[in-house]
């Protein structure tokens, strides 16, 4: 009789049970935007990626390794093609029309003006590594 009991408690508390288990579903979402995550994280990710980041650039141009002579060459042949673009234009589509053509030579370059039929052409030329550009000023 006790094995009949148990028995029956045993098939009651099998009733009781539900007949299918319930989870929840397993969804992977990345966090990175380039695999589709949200790209709000982009900057998140940006900024951690430079923080750890302890190699560094010998290429980069640093304030603190720079030359301030190398830094007043160059500052003064920018200045020197600003002064000779403005006269350019200022002698070009200025009052006065008048252009002198020649060749002059300033600092580290090599400037060549003279008018064609398409008009005024300046020629540029770095001396010390041999760059050349070529601009050439319609007439109209």
């Amino acid at each position: 009789m006790n094995i009949i009991k148990i028995v029956f408690v045993l098939s009651f508390l099998c009733l009781l049970m539900p007949n299918e288990s319930k989870a929840q579903d397993f969804v992977y979402k990345p966090i990175n935007s380039s695999f589709g995550g949200d790209q709000y994280n982009y900057n998140w990710l940006l900024n951690s990626a430079t923080q750890q980041n302890r190699i560094e650039d010998p290429n980069s141009d640093s304030a603190l390794n720079s030359d301030p002579l190398d830094d007043f060459e160059s500052n003064l042949n920018r200045q020197i093609l600003n002064q000779l673009s403005s006269r350019l234009v200022n002698q070009i589509f200025g009052d006065s029309g008048d252009l002198e053509a020649g060749s002059y030579n300033l600092g580290n370059y090599k400037v060549d003006v003279f008018e064609d039929a398409s008009g005024v052409t300046v020629n540029i030329q770095d001396i010390t590594n041999g760059n050349f550009s070529n601009v050439v000023i319609p007439s109209y």
